[in-house]
């Protein structure tokens, strides 16, 4: 039996009442590769009775969970094994994808999760004909669901970056923009590109079950930004190693409730427990912000002179203390920087304090990569094609994970803005180099893996 005190009781309580304390999601991964046949229609039939099996209790258990132990749980989803991989034997044009697409979305909807991600294709290494076609339904796809999220992979460290993907990557956002223009563009929100996607990430948009994952599992993330930034209130003027003992020791804490958590939902549903994803993510709310983090830390405003290296110091610090709190650390784990779901961000952004290529540089250091972040709807193809390579490229040098999540927003410029609303926030039109790339991208084909990545 574990002694908790008044004074460690009252803590925790705080940090869910005040400072957005929360377990983001309970994301549950469930492998399909069983359910492969080259019958769409018994496909769909097998797809829905495998997932019902495992995840028919999952947001029963959820909010069982968050009533009994007082501990907001934000979001119940469910992950499954790449769809290219799972439809490669049955579909063969649109309208078999779209069978399947659909077939999700109603799962989801009548298990009441919030979003089920892995439509998802993992072609770093290059595309087959089903990958092709398969990501070129994406627009279609996500444009006649709802709670579907969709990713692909077109690069890692140990294979390169595949540009016929990335050219291929550019016109699926763009057409997705176009085909959910009456919703500011919002499929968009839907689908990342990945370098070095991990197996078994619980955050959306990118979350999908990877094949090396077993049979079922119960991934937990958690975050706390709001937690954090209050932990700091009490730094101010200390030296650098005051800051980084503060910012682990909070990171304890708040993951030690995730693996409670996941704990609690792998006994309830019969699953084995995965891992905890360390990653501090924001939201819209005033105070949960890594922005206000950045600048807590003795930054003017995010983006001035110094915001990589605050960045890196909490992205670090937050991994080192949440590791000894956690059975299993795994998925993203750091610092996200999603423009539109952080308040902060949002308004550094709107005073020109923060820019694409400086949140590109910010990338080098945090978690994912350039998220949530709108731009001009007329931005060409090959310049979004081009952002794709450039940040993909960082992930595959750096071995590190980077994503794209970029909105085209039809019909806005500079100076508009987007509201998705919820978690997915509001995000000013930024600005980017309009200067072609075209040829470049045109080139098509492989880009060979890095020297370092040859360990063998």
């Amino acid at each position: 039996m574990v002694n908790i005190s008044l004074e460690q009781a009252l803590e925790t309580t705080e940090m869910f009442a005040k400072e957005h304390l929360d377990v983001r999601t309970i994301t549950m991964g469930i492998s399909l590769l069983d359910t492969m046949t080259s019958d769409v229609d018994k496909l769909c039939k097998k797809i829905s009775d495998k997932i019902f099996s495992y995840a028919n209790e999952l947001v029963k258990v959820g909010n069982d969970i968050s009533d009994e132990y007082g501990i907001p749980i934000i979001n119940k989803r469910i992950a499954v094994t790449p769809m290219s991989i799972i439809t490669s034997s049955s579909c063969k044009k649109d309208e078999d994808y779209i069978k399947v697409a659909k077939t999700l979305d109603d799962i989801a909807k009548k298990l009441k999760v919030d979003f089920i991600g892995g439509w998802s294709a993992i072609v770093n290494g290059g595309m087959t004909d089903n990958d092709v076609r398969f990501i070129k339904c994406i627009p279609k796809v996500l444009s006649r669901t709802n709670l579907l999220c969709s990713s692909v992979v077109v690069g890692s460290t140990k294979t390169g970056l595949d540009m016929d993907a990335v050219k291929l990557c550019g016109n699926v956002i763009k057409d997705t923009a176009y085909r959910t223009r009456d919703k500011e563009s919002i499929g968009c929100a839907k689908f990342v590109v990945f370098a070095n996607a991990p197996d078994d990430n619980p955050f959306m948009a990118g979350a999908f079950h990877g094949v090396s994952e077993g049979e079922v599992t119960i991934n937990v993330g958690v975050s706390g930004p709001g937690v954090v930034r209050k932990a700091l209130t009490n730094t101010k003027g200390q030296d650098f190693t005051t800051l980084c003992e503060t910012i682990k020791k909070i990171a304890f804490k708040i993951t030690r409730i995730g693996q409670l958590v996941g704990l609690e939902a792998s006994k309830r549903l019969n699953v084995p427990f995965g891992i905890i994803d360390l990653s501090l993510a924001p939201t819209p709310a005033k105070g949960d912000s890594i922005s206000d983090i950045i600048e807590l830390m003795g930054i003017e405003i995010t983006g001035a002179p110094g915001t990589t290296c605050a960045l890196a110091i909490l992205n670090d610090q937050v991994k080192k203390g949440g590791i000894m709190a956690a059975r299993n650390v795994g998925g993203l784990s750091g610092a996200f920087i999603p423009v539109s779901e952080d308040a902060g961000m949002i308004n550094a952004v709107s005073k020109k304090a923060l820019t694409i290529e400086k949140l590109e540089a910010m990338t080098c250091v945090c978690s994912v990569g350039l998220d949530m972040i709108a731009i001009p709807g007329d931005t060409s193809e090959s310049s979004i094609s081009g952002i794709i390579a450039d940040e993909m490229m960082i992930g595959i040098i750096n071995q590190k994970t980077t994503a794209v999540r970029i909105i085209p927003a039809y019909g806005k410029k500079v100076g508009d803005k987007v509201n998705f609303g919820g978690l997915l926030g509001m995000a000013p039109i930024m600005k980017i180099n309009n200067f072609d790339c075209k040829d470049f991208i045109n080139r098509g084909g492989h880009i060979p893996a890095p020297i370092h990545s040859f360990k063998n």
